[in-house]
């Protein structure tokens, strides 16, 4: 056996993520013989980048987003509309038009901000009617519809259900940035950079250190081993995700309509 160790950045570790989701079984069957609705998400513009083969400005393809030591938007007339694939293809259905319609193989591929231990997923709201999630969810679990959720390992928090119970946009004084509240999902097919990098090698592969510096910030460190064939196929893989350039701040210009202390008011009404 071999042993090697390696730091992805964020960028780096979204781009492992994004070839880890194209190479599941479910995802390759979906893009041959159903639907993949791949909702925003800056880890979604990757997957929506290798599903299609086409570069997107990936901080245009979200509406929340994480920027300036702030939650926040981005601004509405430049964001990327949600792709819908259906056959591989590019539909000119929104995904709104194709939830309805979704059937047994077919799925729906969603980031999140939160992960916990458990395998719990959550997903920030700044919008007091649920966002996306809010719209997908009751429909995903009344037909068991597969919810993918690409997230990297950065966001890793000690219990979902636990910041579930303080997190409110009506709860919040306060807020730094865009007021939310956050959904817990249960049950998603979890893919972070260590599930990827085992499914794509073969190799074992442990969480070993988070955090950095500079390009660094939010980066996670890994342990992987694995056989000679495997060990090197981990190295092309790392190679090949290595030097992701990192996104750029996107957030909405101040002052807008989503009072916060950052860009203006203090208080939440």
């Amino acid at each position: 056996m071999r042993n090697g160790l390696v730091t992805f950045t964020v960028a780096e570790s979204k781009r492992l993520i994004a070839k880890g989701v194209s190479k599941l079984p479910q995802v390759e069957n979906a893009l041959t013989h159903g639907t993949v609705i791949i909702a925003g998400g800056t880890t979604n513009g990757y997957i929506a980048e290798v599903l299609t083969g086409k570069v997107l400005d990936k901080v245009r393809y979200t509406a929340g987003i994480n920027c300036g030591g702030r939650c926040c938007i981005t601004p509405a007339d430049t964001r990327l509309r949600p792709l819908v694939l259906q056959k591989g293809e590019v539909s000119d259905q929104t995904w709104e038009e194709a939830l309805p319609n979704l059937g047994k193989g077919d799925l729906f591929i969603k980031g999140a901000n939160a992960l916990d231990l458990q395998g719990n997923i959550g997903i920030l709201l700044g919008s007091p009617s649920g966002g996306t999630i809010g719209k997908a969810l009751g429909t995903l679990a009344a037909k068991g519809i597969e919810l993918i959720a690409p997230v990297g390992l950065e966001k890793l928090i000690p219990s979902v259900p636990d910041a579930s119970r303080m997190l409110g946009i009506q709860r919040l004084d306060v807020s730094y940035g865009l007021a939310c509240g956050i959904q817990i999902v249960s049950g998603a097919t979890v893919i972070t950079e260590a599930t990827a990098l085992s499914m794509l090698t073969g190799c074992k592969v442990t969480p070993a250190a988070a955090g950095g510096v500079g390009d660094s910030a939010g980066s996670t460190t890994l342990v992987f081993s694995g056989t000679q064939a495997t060990f090197q196929q981990a190295l092309h893989i790392i190679d090949e995700v290595k030097g992701e350039p990192p996104l750029v701040d996107n957030t909405r210009d101040c002052p807008c309509d989503n009072p916060c202390r950052t860009g203006g008011a203090a208080i939440i009404p």
